[in-house]
């Protein structure tokens, strides 16, 4: 099979000793430097401050922070998320910035679903446990369960989900396979599911880089999908892949297999 060069989906591919090498190394520290400037009093607050929602609204200045100064405030498309009513994201994640970009771009009203090696990450695990995200252990089948059953409980209370389908990430373009949670949870709640697109990310830092190159970034909101006008859960997260794959242009990356949440 004939593969496309990653300039065909929008990357670039440096050799070594160009003039862009000096300019990503500087970027690069900056940013770990305006992470720091930006994370520090979000940390504080998130440690003293009372209430998830708060909590959540700090940390969404400290993302919007994080972006203006490295220059890269993220542009946001498309309609806004309901605001009088309860839905689930759902968001392709092609690199470290997808959290943060989504905290900075969404209303401060979001439960993450993330991966429970996060927890893992010293900083990182203490800011999503303050904002009240829940984990998932995927090699844990009754664990997972217990997983969705909560998810469930809270999507039927009116709370507002975000998921990163995919689960995990790769430097190489393309949409992974999705995982079913976030579209079982919206059938059984009856929750509409928004597709979201994050343009500008992989680019931007990609998986097994640490250092930022400077770029923008946009995060495209699509018309939500009412669960109810799909007749299984497989068919919704099917047409949440097809309105994202429409703004990403990047292979389609999926086998037929719906994963577990």
């Amino acid at each position: 099979m004939h593969r496309r060069p990653p300039e065909a989906f929008g990357l670039t591919v440096h050799g070594r000793g160009t003039s862009a090498l000096p300019t990503r190394i500087v970027y690069g520290c900056y940013a770990w430097i305006a992470l720091l400037i930006a994370a520090a009093p979000v940390a504080l607050a998130l440690l003293l401050m009372p209430g998830v929602r708060r909590r959540r609204q700090a940390a969404r200045l400290g993302a919007r922070a994080f972006f203006f100064l490295i220059g890269s405030r993220i542009r946001v498309d498309g309609p806004a998320p309901p605001a009088d009513a309860s839905c689930v994201i759902v968001a392709n994640h092609a690199s470290y910035l997808d959290g943060i970009v989504l905290t900075a771009a969404l209303p401060a009203r979001f439960t993450f679903v993330i991966k429970q090696e996060m927890t893992a990450v010293p900083l990182a695990g203490f800011v999503l446990k303050r904002l009240g995200s829940e984990f998932v252990r995927r090699d844990d089948a009754p664990q997972r369960q217990r997983t969705a059953r909560r998810l469930l409980t809270a999507a039927l209370g009116g709370e507002n989900l975000a998921f990163f389908p995919e689960g995990t990430f790769e430097a190489g373009p393309g949409l992974k396979p999705f995982r079913a949670g976030a579209f079982r949870a919206a059938r059984r709640s009856g929750l509409p599911v928004v597709p979201v697109a994050i343009l500008g990310s992989r680019r931007k830092l990609p998986a097994y880089k640490w250092l930022a190159s400077p770029g923008p970034l946009t995060v495209r909101v699509c018309p939500p999908l009412p669960a109810h006008e799909r007749s299984s859960a497989a068919e919704l997260m099917s047409a949440a892949r097809r309105a994202i794959l429409e703004h990403l242009d990047e292979p389609d990356l999926a086998d037929n297999d719906a994963g577990e949440p």
